[in-house]
This record gives C-alpha cells, sequence and structure tokens, in this order.
C-alpha cells in the first residue's frame, strides 16, 4: 500500500514540474495573433476546399491578413460578396470574381454509353479507372461512381437515375473540388453566364466515337461552321468553345440546331432567353 501511494506521489510530482515548465514555455514564447485574422475567417464560407491554393479557410485567412501581396478575392465560393468583406477587412482592393459553375461534360448515361465489361470492384471512380481505363466503353466519358458527388464539401452535385452525377446551380460554389476528383477530367468550372456547353469530353474520331456512345461530339464542325463569331473550334475531334466571345458577342445560338448527336446544349436557359427571343435549343 505504501508503494502504491509513493507512486502516485512521484508521477504527481513529476507532472505538477512538468505542467509549470509548460505554462512557463507557453507564457514566455507565446505569440499575438492578428485579431484580423480571425474576422476574415469568420466570414469565410467554411468548406475547407481549397479553391484559393491554401490549405483551409483559416490558412487563407492568415496569409491575407499578413501578406501584402495575397488578394482579398481568392475565395471563389465566397464570391464578390465576401471578397468585398475581406477587402474592407484588411483595406485591399477587391478585384471583381467571375463566378463559376461545375460543367459535367458527358452525356454518357446507360442507355446511351457502350460497356467494355462489367465491373465488380471499390465503388470509386479513381479505383475503377486503373482497371482498363473503367469499364465504359467511351474511356473519356464519366465513369458514374459519384466520386465528384462525395468530394464536394456544399452538397452541391448528386448522382441521377441515369448514371450521371447533377449538379445544382443554386448550391454549386464552383470551388473545384470535383473537378479536382474526377480521373477522367470530365468536370471543368465554366462561367456562369456561359451561353452554351459541350456535352461531351470524347477524343475519339467520329466514327469510333457515335459507336460507343450516341450522344457523343463526333467532332464534325458543324457547330463551328454555323458560329458567325469564330468562338468554336474542333481540337482533338471535340468542339471547344470560347466563351469569352460566346459571351460577348453572340445573341442567337446557332450554332445548336446542326448538332447531330445533340452534344452542344444551351448552358443557362435563363440567361438564353433574357438575350434572345430566337435562341434555337431543339436539336
Amino acid at each position: 500500500m505504501f508503494t502504491v501511494i509513493m507512486v502516485l506521489v512521484v508521477l504527481g510530482g513529476i507532472g505538477a514540474v512538468f505542467g509549470f515548465i509548460l505554462a512557463f514555455a507557453n507564457r514566455k514564447f507565446a505569440m499575438e495573433v492578428n485579431p484580423l485574422i480571425h474576422e476574415v475567417e469568420d466570414i469565410l464560407p467554411k468548406g475547407q476546399c481549397g479553391a484559393c491554393g491554401y490549405a483551409g479557410c483559416a490558412a487563407y485567412a492568415e496569409a491575407v491578413v499578413m501578406k501584402d501581396d495575397v488578394p482579398p478575392n481568392l475565395c471563389v465560393p465566397g464570391k464578390d460578396a465576401v471578397a468585398k468583406l475581406v477587402a474592407e477587412i484588411t483595406g485591399k482592393k477587391a478585384e471583381e470574381v467571375e463566378p463559376r459553375i461545375a460543367h459535367v461534360r458527358c452525356k454518357g448515361t446507360s442507355e446511351k454509353a457502350a460497356l467494355s465489361y462489367k465491373y465488380k470492384g471499390v465503388h470509386d471512380c479513381k479505383a475503377a479507372s486503373l482497371i482498363q481505363g473503367g469499364p465504359k466503353g467511351c474511356k473519356h466519358g464519366c465513369i458514374g461512381f459519384g466520386t465528384c458527388v462525395s468530394s464536394c464539401p456544399f452538397g452541391a452535385m448528386t448522382m441521377g437515375e441515369n448514371g450521371l452525377p447533377v449538379v445544382n446551380r443554386k448550391k454549386c460554389t464552383g470551388c473545384g473540388k470535383c473537378e479536382e476528383s474526377c480521373p477522367k477530367n470530365v468536370i471543368q468550372m465554366i462561367s456562369i453566364n456561359a451561353r452554351v456547353k459541350v456535352d461531351c469530353n470524347s477524343k475519339d474520331k467520329g466514327a469510333i466515337a457515335r459507336k460507343l456512345c450516341s450522344a457523343a461530339c463526333i467532332g464534325c464542325g458543324l457547330c463551328a461552321k454555323n458560329c458567325s463569331y469564330g468562338a468554336i473550334q474542333v481540337q482533338n475531334n471535340l468542339a471547344v468553345v470560347d466563351q469569352k466571345i460566346c459571351a460577348e458577342k453572340c445573341s442567337e445560338a446557332t450554332c445548336l440546331a446542326k448538332c447531330p448527336t445533340g452534344a452542344i446544349k444551351v448552358a443557362n436557359e435563363l440567361i438564353a432567353n433574357k438575350n434572345s427571343d430566337t435562341v434555337k435549343v431543339t436539336i
């Protein structure tokens, strides 16, 4: 019994000594934190998405307060509203932030896209892509296992019944986490004001692309020929839209009418209808 008491006394004494040492060190080497850092962190969305280029909201808050060369508009999810508040707190000038949204460049549903084999394994796009590029015949298309959905910190994506992810325009902040998580580079951030979009990511030649997916862009170039402003080019057998030219000059999306597979679509019906009553959306 005496031994037990002595052991407890010794351990208690050692603990007290180390406690005093830590307390002294804490006071001796404590660093004062700029209160502006906490103010900035409080107004950030707390998505910890890393779109700003820093490891979370706290890291960006510290950088934007302590470093003169870090701009106040790096929080993509926060958009202009947060950028202006950060600018006010830090005394910096906030350049305008262009809102963006995730665009799923694939319409290869289970009904339209062929499979090269039946996959049985971890239900994850990155894991599936390691086996012959994934089960989908088109090796550029969405695998459809929802890795992008699980990576979205704002709950802006869900898996549709057709096996493809669906973006909620109201919730999407354009942070880019889903874009980073996709092993096929199917997801792309585009301007929320984009007029038209290409719902395909295939780089295969026309005949092959059409065989693997009935909704694929076949690189025929009809959309480019019907664009009056040169906003569309065919690169690597895929139509690519220059959104800046399209948004600034186009008032009638004539490119939509000639697409034989319907791979090119109106990106935002509200904007299209607002800017022109003659936008053709029927393929």
